[in-house]
């Protein structure tokens, strides 16, 4: 069985913090899965590390369908969440009724999570009331990053911590049943959190949120053009992977891969028939 909102709310009752991460394919989301992670977000972030854009407006709700789909393939106890990509739920309730609908109905997702603090309420109001679990996000919204003139940390000033902690409470009292707190000051992400009954999913809002959420391919170090300050390299894969690649090539030249090992044998009698039957010229 799978994660359920009421787990993850008790988590924040009974002070439990726990781990989120992305992924976008089978094999990742096995891994993340048997690590015991309660939540996998389908993440529009593939847009820059699945698919190459400079940023997450591109892609599609068919890409995040797409993806989804793999990750609940690949996938048995965590609950998958999905990304609404960027104006997929902006024009109306209803557009996003229709876009959450796809990604539970065709992708399989539990849960959908969409951008926006209080213009967000009423949509988010209209989700839950139609029986739809929605994590909220807030502070650094990259589908806005135009708008906010790029990718930097929110709710620093007065008026714009203010604002966040309205942003907060509203999402809240529309029913999502958690909210990402992505770039916030530590100090505000820790007000937040503890004004809160819904659970805080920081990334890059300091150690005080219920939870931690990052991109896996930062963690891993799979991703490597570039590392965002708000996140840790647990490993190193892409420098492993170079070398794994570098020693497959050279053996492939040297003819020291494969080997009979790595083959299948047959019948000398078939061999003997089969140049009988095409004689060499």
């Amino acid at each position: 069985m799978r994660t359920t909102t009421a787990q993850i709310r008790k988590f924040k009752q009974d002070g439990v913090r726990f781990a989120a991460l992305t992924a976008y394919d089978v094999i990742t989301a096995r891994l993340v899965d048997q690590a015991g992670i309660p939540i996998i977000l389908v993440g529009d972030s593939l847009g820059m590390v699945v698919l190459g854009y400079e940023n997450t407006i591109p892609v599609t709700l068919n890409d995040i369908i797409h993806h989804t789909r793999a990750v609940v393939r690949g996938s048995q106890s965590a609950m998958v969440v999905a990304d609404l990509p960027f104006m997929t739920y902006h024009k109306s309730p209803e557009q996003a009724l229709d876009s959450a609908a796809r990604c539970m109905q065709e992708g399989g997702a539990q849960a959908v999570k969409l951008e926006g603090g209080r213009v967000m309420a009423t949509t988010i109001r209209r989700l839950t009331e139609s029986g739809i679990a929605v994590m909220a996000h807030i502070g650094l919204t990259p589908q806005s990053v135009h708008q906010l003139g790029g990718f930097k940390a929110q709710g620093k000033t007065k008026q714009q911590a203010l604002r966040l902690m309205e942003d907060a409470l509203a999402v809240q009292d529309a029913g999502a049943f958690s909210v990402v707190l992505e770039c916030v000051p530590a100090a505000l992400a820790q007000l937040i959190t503890n004004r809160l009954e819904i659970p805080t999913i920081g990334i890059g809002s300091g150690p005080d949120c219920d939870a931690e959420i990052q991109v896996v391919s930062d963690i891993l170090g799979w991703f490597t053009d570039f590392q965002p300050k708000h996140t840790k390299r647990f490993a190193q894969l892409a420098d492993q992977a170079k070398s794994a690649i570098d020693t497959y090539a050279a053996e492939v030249r040297d003819r020291t891969f494969p080997t009979q090992a790595h083959g299948f044998s047959m019948d000398e009698e078939v061999v003997r028939e089969v140049k009988q039957a095409f004689p060499a010229s």
